[in-house]
């Protein structure tokens, strides 16, 4: 069965939950594969740094370009191009600003670290990278979203390659998904 044939059979409360288990388990994944890979678990640690300069310069003002990216997109193209088969409408729409900002912090948290915390620093920025988008296995059969999302995989991945700071790949990723949520979100 199509993965989209089986979002339609699952309620919105479903997909959300979905949602959560998902980042929840890449949570996981990366606590494991830290324990296993990294000498000590506190060498996560060193991966976070509070550098403002940086994190706005590295990771705010990229989140905004990718947003800007994406809404000149959405403005140019047809929907059909850049639409995930309604899974963001049913995710974001309707929500309240905090189950918004919430969400998108938790997946960006979720997501950075495993992806860039531990895979591209034990495996590389090119895998990081790549699997990165793979997981993101939704937007396969959308041209445009799979360029997209591969291009902000490498964008966000080699923001870390600069800074090696998580702090600017959490900024960014959730840059974009909370700004595009309240789009999605108040989009009439």
């Amino acid at each position: 069965m199509k993965q989209s044939e089986l979002i339609k059979q699952l309620s919105d409360e479903e997909i959300r939950k979905q949602l959560f288990l998902s980042q929840s388990l890449l949570i996981l994944i990366s606590i494991i594969l830290s324990v296993i890979l990294f000498e000590k678990m506190t060498d996560w640690l060193l991966f976070f740094d509070w550098n403002m300069g940086e994190i706005l310069l590295y990771g705010l003002i990229p989140g905004l370009i990718i947003v800007f990216i994406d809404l000149g997109m959405m403005y140019f193209l047809p929907e059909k191009y850049y639409d995930d088969n309604g899974i963001n409408k049913r995710i974001f729409g309707d929500q309240p600003l905090f189950y918004i900002f919430t969400i998108s912090l938790f997946v960006a948290v979720s997501e950075e670290l495993l992806f860039r915390g531990v895979i591209q620093n034990e495996f590389g920025y090119l895998f990081a990278s790549l699997l990165f988008a793979f997981v993101h296995i939704r937007y396969l059969r959308k041209p445009v979203l799979l360029i997209s999302i591969i291009l902000v995989s490498f964008f966000i991945g080699y923001m870390y390659e600069l800074t090696n700071n998580l702090l600017v790949t959490i900024t960014a990723h959730f840059c974009v998904d909370f700004l595009l949520g309240l789009v999605i979100r108040f989009k009439k």
